[in-house]
């Protein structure tokens, strides 16, 4: 995120001395992208960054996967993973269900009420989408208050942890790269800044409030990493023998950031837009889409839901957040529902949506598309929230019936 920003206490000039009141250095870290090729951030510690006291394992939440085989479109009600009230005991990040992945991306599901320990994907990037409730996102830059509608965006290996707030249940949609996520290139200048055709700017983005100190002594980190686990993932809990928030400025382009999904302004025409206009983040083998409530196409003859088409290089899921999402309707799918079109089937409205479209000036819907390109396996909460059924909703009936 090439936007500059400088927070709490830095020097003049960066790789030279800075002393704290009692005479002693700060430790100067650098956390940078592509091998001191791209972004970065400089952050001053009162620690040692690197210390560590101990280390264990940690067995990560199910990261096994199937192949979406025979090759289906699915239906997934991600609201049925978490019963009522066992949530409350569940935090944001060991309590997280892998529902797809592929060697680019993995997305998963959770309802949290507990405060979740600090954390470090060492993977690649986290985008995680609030759904429901709200929450404190305390990092290593300083803190972030989230709510409902937010994409929170934390560059790899950013120390952080989740703490709910409010009565309702925190419900949350991570999308874990296996690089990076920014904003689309073709929105931005050659210097990074987005410009005038983009659908949002810098204004709607959110960055962190000053650093806090925290004083404590032995602290847990839990750190998920690459390995020999499935998925090539491992984890590991670093104890630190001070803790990770002791950082008392830094100044860079590299650090996380909220945004709000209703600062998105949406881009139309006179006749259906493809899925690139509603395009809002990307990373190395997929984009990120947001489908927000938005006048639709005025053409006199424009048939506001979408085409049937055949992604063939992709895979298409879709989170439905809000509303009533028009091209699906009489298919189940609801609040909470992912549906996922792989590529090498032809997919589209439901047969009876299109006709009571016509006409239609507006569209009140909200979700967040994952497209791939390459296919999506099933994960354990995937697998669990099958319907089994959404297939043939096209058909009007089950195999062979």
């Amino acid at each position: 995120m090439a936007h500059y920003r400088c927070a709490g206490s830095v020097p003049r000039k960066r790789h030279t001395q800075f002393r704290r009141p009692d005479g002693q250095l700060y430790r100067e870290e650098l956390i940078g992208e592509e091998g001191f090729s791209s972004d970065s951030s400089l952050l001053y510690h009162r620690g040692v960054p690197s210390a560590i006291v101990d280390a264990r394992p940690w067995e990560l939440p199910d990261q096994r996967t199937t192949p979406n085989a025979p090759l289906l479109p699915r239906h997934l009600r991600l609201h049925d993973l978490f019963p009522e009230q066992e949530w409350k005991a569940i935090d944001a990040v060991t309590g997280r269900r892998l529902v797809l992945a592929n060697a680019d991306v993995r997305l998963s599901y959770v309802v949290a009420g507990e405060a979740s320990p600090l954390y470090r994907n060492a993977t690649g990037d986290e985008c995680v989408f609030v759904e429901a409730g709200t929450a404190t996102v305390e990092t290593v830059f300083g803190s972030l208050d989230v709510h409902a509608g937010d994409y929170v965006v934390l560059p790899r290996a950013t120390t952080h942890r989740w703490l709910p707030s409010g009565v309702e249940p925190l419900r949350l949609y991570a999308i874990e790269a296996s690089g990076h996520i920014a904003p689309p290139k073709r929105y931005l200048s050659r210097y990074g800044q987005l410009l005038e055709h983009a659908p949002y700017c810098e204004r709607d983005l959110r960055g962190p409030s000053d650093p806090q100190v925290v004083e404590a002594t032995d602290v847990e980190v839990y750190v998920k990493h690459r390995g020999g686990g499935p998925g090539g993932l491992a984890g590991t809990v670093h104890v630190v023998p001070e803790h990770p928030f002791d950082v008392v400025g830094w100044d860079g382009c590299l650090y996380p950031y909220a945004f709000d999904v209703a600062d998105f302004e949406p881009i139309t025409g006179r006749v259906h837009q493809p899925p690139p206009v509603h395009q809002v983040f990307e990373g190395s083998g997929f984009v990120i889409c947001n489908f927000v409530p938005r006048k639709v196409d005025y053409h006199p003859l424009a048939v506001p839901v979408p085409y049937y088409h055949s992604n063939v290089d992709s895979d298409e899921v879709m989170f439905y957040v809000a509303g009533d999402y028009e091209a699906r309707k009489g298919s189940g799918i609801g609040r909470g529902s992912v549906s996922l079109h792989p590529g090498g089937h032809s997919h589209g409205p439901q047969p009876g949506a299109i006709e009571p479209s016509l006409g239609a000036e507006a569209f009140d819907e909200l979700a967040v598309m994952v497209d791939t390109f390459r296919p999506l396996e099933l994960g354990e909460g995937g697998a669990a929230a099958d319907d089994g059924a959404y297939a043939w909703s096209w058909a009007g009936r089950g195999p062979r019936g």
